[in-house]
């Protein structure tokens, strides 16, 4: 018969599991609605609604805040007792940052996959000029599909990194890449008419690869994300800084 402390050390930690699993589902539905646009940039975040809305009592939704936080989704604004959490803006300088982090993490993972032996890269080339192709295809048709040409640019990019990244480059790029999901999907609209430069960037990424170029394929992914930014900043410059106290 199990004594009274061990069944005691089990409750406790089934309540701290199951703590630990309403903590990780809130994070999850507040990023993906950041992420999505459900929760605007600028928003002001108030607990209690939050924790109406999506089902969670407030302790899981303050601390799916403060991790959001933590990885800038999510800033605290105002001082002393009036701090209250809003979206984080959606801004030039931020947009260069996160650009450029993103492209030097994708470039490590280019060269690598450059590298690859012959018969591993043919997959992976098949793959991503696959997705570039459908990227041509959409641009030439001048066709808004907002979504479709997110995730064939989106699995362009990851394919290429996950063929030979390490744990840690893959921790570190899946962690950082929806940060740059909110630009692309809230601004998304207004790039369509560079399209067809992306996809010129892309094939000179898949020519690299293909002939294990690794210097090559890791510049153009560089090349792709720092021109991707310049194609974005214009953007903000004609619609303004989403949420921003400076629009």
């Amino acid at each position: 018969m199990p004594s009274l402390a061990s069944t005691r050390t089990r409750k406790r930690k089934r309540g701290a599991s199951d703590r630990g699993h309403s903590l990780r589902l809130a994070f999850q539905e507040l990023r993906e609605m950041i992420v999505y646009g459900k929760l605007l940039p600028g928003t002001w975040l108030i607990e209690a609604e939050l924790a109406e809305r999506l089902g969670f009592s407030r302790t899981p939704i303050r601390g799916a805040l403060h991790w959001l936080q933590r990885e800038r989704y999510v800033l605290a604004s105002g001082n002393g007792s009036k701090i209250r959490m809003i979206v984080a803006p959606l801004t030039k300088e931020d947009a260069r940052e996160l650009y450029s982090i993103i492209g030097h993490l994708e470039g490590l993972g280019a060269r690598s996959t450059a590298q690859l032996p012959l018969t591993a890269r043919t997959d992976v080339l098949s793959r991503i000029q696959e997705y570039n192709a459908g990227l041509a295809e959409l641009g030439q048709k001048h066709r808004s599909e907002a979504n479709r040409i997110f995730e064939l640019d989106m699995n362009f990019h990851r394919t290429i990194v996950e063929a030979s990244a390490g744990p840690r480059l893959l921790e570190l790029h899946k962690t950082i890449q929806p940060q740059a999901e909110r630009y692309w999907r809230l601004y998304a609209s207004a790039i369509l008419d560079e399209l067809d430069k992306s996809v010129a960037e892309h094939q000179r990424i898949i020519k690299a690869i293909s002939e294990g170029d690794a210097d090559s394929a890791e510049a153009g992914i560089q090349i792709n994300w720092a021109h991707g930014v310049e194609r974005l900043s214009r953007v903000i410059d004609n619609i303004g800084e989403r949420g921003s106290w400076k629009s």
